[in-house]
């Protein structure tokens, strides 16, 4: 078994730059070790940690999807003193990645029913790996209807528009992408997401929702998630924010008696119940 305090080397091989501001960029890696780079079985909800060497390490959703092989995508934004130096890496550095963490989505409960995503700004990033995931011709029979709801402040802020116009032209997902507010040019959905998924009104029949997003999106998602009439044990949040060390030893992403990155950073809205709340 490996040590987890040690990243393994990779080399960044892709940068695509997300937003029309220039802080939020999705990195593709490659594992030096082609052992390594098989190795890292992940699923979609999971997370890693990025080490830019002589700055440090930081946690970081997987925005790929498992069924992307050969390489692993992480989406950063620029908030912090590691982030911003990663940012400053160029195509070809070797930087270290420690993982993959964390419990990531219930995918054997999602079989066979019908799946809601609901994502905004930057948290979109493993609801992206997520939608990936499932309209994979491995996976699409293995799931229902699928319904995103996806909103960011404006057009120049919405990540993944590759995706987004490619997912445009299927007829087996209905994607809604909104802005919080109307621009010249603008001719899609407009609204901050409670109000849009309210509009969707998703059935919750054999249905599971998965939310992701910032704090005060949850905080005003989650009743109408309730008035749709979602179950406590069908809808899954995930807290990305809360996300520290990896492996449950720094005590620094506890919630009760949970620690995110080891029980986490999923959770079903039943168990969150149950704990302090922290959103």
């Amino acid at each position: 078994m490996s040590n987890p305090y040690i990243p393994k080397l990779a080399v960044i091989r892709k940068v695509i730059t997300e937003n029309e501001v220039n802080d939020i960029k999705t990195f593709e890696l490659v594992f030096q070790d082609s052992e390594a780079m098989k190795n890292f079985k992940y699923r979609c909800g999971q997370f890693a940690e990025i080490s830019v060497f002589g700055t440090g390490e930081c946690p970081i959703g997987i925005a790929s999807s498992p069924t992307d092989k050969d390489y692993i995508q992480f989406t950063v934004k620029k908030v912090g003193v590691v982030t911003t130096a990663l940012h400053n890496c160029e195509e070809g550095t070797v930087i270290g990645v420690r993982g993959p963490f964390g419990n990531g989505f219930p995918m054997e409960r999602m079989e066979g029913r019908n799946v809601v995503i609901v994502g905004g700004g930057f948290a979109f990033t493993t609801l992206r790996s997520l939608t990936r995931f499932i309209l994979h011709e491995a996976n699409r029979d293995k799931f229902k209807d699928l319904t995103v709801v996806y909103g960011a402040r404006n057009p120049g802020e919405l990540s993944y528009k590759y995706d987004l116009e490619a997912w445009r032209k299927r007829d087996d997902i209905n994607l809604n992408v909104t802005i919080d507010v109307a621009v010249p040019g603008w001719t899609g959905l407009v609204g901050f997401v409670p109000a849009v998924l309210k509009q969707v009104a998703p059935s919750s029949d054999n249905a599971i929702a998965i939310v992701c997003g910032p704090p005060i999106m949850i905080k005003f998602t989650m009743p109408v998630i309730n008035e749709l009439g979602f179950s406590p044990e069908d809808v899954y949040l995930s807290l990305e924010m809360r996300m520290k060390c990896g492996i449950g030893k720094c005590g620094r992403c506890n919630i009760g008696d949970k620690f995110v990155c080891k029980d986490g950073p999923v959770f079903a809205y039943k168990e969150l119940e149950t704990m302090p709340r922290e959103y």
